[in-house]
């Protein structure tokens, strides 16, 4: 069988250089699926922001910046995972990160019941349209039980929807 050479698998050679744009992946809260998001995430070309609201929780992630409330970086190039779904403030925060031309926001949690920053959007008067912009849950159906693979199933899921794939977000039953 002949191989047939395109430009993605020089790409995967390392023969080329992919193509450029800029990315943002923002995490919200300080936490190990955290770490291991931003981390995973520069490799593959995202700029990391640490979003921790809490100017008391010191958490150092090496090439991360941190931020203790969105900025003009929540633009359109962002993708904005919240990794801690028992934190208190998730409603104001989210609300918050909503009112930004982020491209997308997801949370952590179990496909089986309802995310608790439903209630809290909408007990702060947030349009349920608004609401809908918020995945949960959140990466890859591959099984993830721990903050790495976690981290790892959330970035191949971003990738996907990133580039129109059927990866996607989607949890079959």
């Amino acid at each position: 069988m002949a191989h047939v050479h395109d430009a993605s698998c020089a790409v995967a050679h390392g023969e080329a250089a992919p193509v450029e744009e800029t990315r943002t992946l923002v995490a919200v809260f300080a936490s190990p699926m955290a770490g291991f998001l931003l981390k995973y995430g520069t490799d593959l070309g995202y700029r990391p922001i640490l979003f921790e609201p809490d100017p008391d929780r010191i958490v150092e992630f090496p090439g991360v910046k941190r931020v203790t409330e969105p900025t003009a970086e929540f633009d359109e190039t962002a993708d904005v995972v919240v990794t801690d779904h028992h934190r208190d403030g998730i409603g104001p925060i989210l609300r918050d990160v909503l009112g930004y031309p982020v491209r997308w926001i997801g949370i952590i949690g179990s496909p089986r019941h309802q995310g608790p920053h439903v209630q809290a959007l909408t007990e702060l008067g947030v349009a349920e349209s608004e609401i809908a912009r918020v995945h949960r849950p959140i990466g890859l159906d591959i099984g993830s039980r721990t903050p790495p693979e976690i981290a790892i199933a959330t970035l191949a899921g971003l990738i996907a929807d990133r580039n129109n794939r059927p990866g996607g977000f989607a949890f079959a039953r």
